[in-house]
């Protein structure tokens, strides 16, 4: 399975801001759906914010406000801007892109760490 490749997670005091990134490669045609997602130990991998090719943004509750989803189609990128972080946003954070209504391709995860 093609793995996209994510950056940009790390270490950030309460309050703190993070952007991630992920490149799908040229071998993936259809990013229609474009999405970040997040696991904790022991839980679940849960949505965090996705936006479909033609859509617009959707955000959890907890993440609403704070968090900003975008996505650059000429470079197969989705971007992840994480403000006003919260020591409950620490996990393991994974972008993931499909066709439309579903995620196929995944990334290796990146860590975000929010603690003083």
């Amino acid at each position: 399975q093609v793995q996209l490749v994510e950056s940009g997670g790390g270490l950030v005091q309460p309050g703190g801001s993070l952007r991630l990134s992920c490149a799908a490669p040229e071998s993936i045609d259809d990013i229609s759906s474009m999405g970040w997602f997040r696991q904790t130990p022991g839980k679940q991998r849960e949505l965090v914010a996705q936006f479909p090719s033609g859509g617009t943004p959707y955000y959890v509750d907890a993440v609403k406000g704070r968090f900003t989803i975008a996505r650059d189609n000429a470079k197969k990128t989705v971007y992840l801007q994480m403000n006003s972080l919260k020591p409950e946003d620490t996990a393991v954070y994974y972008c993931s892109v499909g066709p439309p209504g579903m995620y196929i391709h995944w990334g290796q995860g990146t860590q975000v760490t929010v603690s003083s």
